[in-house]
């Protein structure tokens, strides 16, 4: 069994087995997945490329999930903009809080990458991604010596409540903000980022599972220490080192 499929496997234990709420089941999926965290890290370094694909490859538009058209009212009104007044705002464990529009994210150095998006569902879509590394954005906030992850925050509320609403979250660490794949991607097929796919940015991680790249994002936060269990689905029982 690969690790996909082992993956995959997992998540169908998540979805329906009761005993994953009480401690041992929890316990054994948390410990295989720091045992995955350690054997990527062992085996493949910070650097060890996801595979990247021809144009041939692609063979539909990138298949959108989750949330598609986010229904928040200060989403709305900057989609009905054409995102005009966008802002992308890198806070938290930084020397230099910063934040950029789109245009200047686009005016930055760009890389574009053909991949494979794996979704926990079982399915999988190669699309063409462009956007900015995010390392370039890091780096012109400077991280403290002190941070280690990066988290991202979201404008689509994917869970409503009497509160207001959970809005989707998720984060990686510092080493997987900079790998050479890890992307802010505004466009996708050579058009620009659909709503439906996450527009006007979103986080492509080419070496993890399609949960963990979070769309709508508009705020970076480095922190020290995870938020929650590091994620809206991992808040749910879900790996948070999700490695393919």
């Amino acid at each position: 069994m690969n690790r996909r499929h082992l993956l995959l496997a997992s998540a169908g234990l998540l979805s329906g087995c009761k005993i994953l709420d009480e401690g041992t089941g929890r316990n054994v999926l948390a410990s295989a997945n720091g045992l995955s965290y350690r054997a990527q890290r062992f085996l493949g370094g910070g650097t060890a490329l996801a595979p990247e694909y021809s144009m041939s490859d692609i063979r539909q538009s990138q298949h959108p999930n989750g949330v598609t058209n986010p229904e928040d009212l200060d989403y709305q009104a900057l989609a009905a903009g054409d995102f005009a007044d966008y802002r992308l705002s890198i806070t938290g464990l930084v020397e230099n809080p910063i934040s950029f529009t789109r245009q200047q994210l686009i005016n930055m150095p760009s890389r574009t990458q053909i991949t494979r998006h794996d979704c926990v569902e079982g399915w999988s879509c190669i699309a063409k991604w462009t956007g900015v590394p995010l390392s370039l954005v890091l780096n012109q906030a400077r991280p403290q010596i002190s941070a280690r992850f990066a988290v991202f925050k979201c404008f689509d509320t994917i869970e409503k409540s009497l509160s207001g609403g959970i809005k989707y979250y998720e984060s990686i660490d510092l080493i997987d903000a900079y790998h050479p794949q890890t992307i802010l991607a505004y466009g996708v097929n050579d058009q620009a980022l659909p709503v439906a796919n996450g527009a006007p940015l979103r986080l492509r991680v080419e070496r993890q599972l399609g949960y963990k790249m979070a769309k709508y994002v508009h705020t970076i936060e480095l922190t020290d220490r995870l938020p929650g269990n590091g994620g809206y689905w991992e808040d749910n029982g879900y790996d948070w080192y999700a490695g393919i």
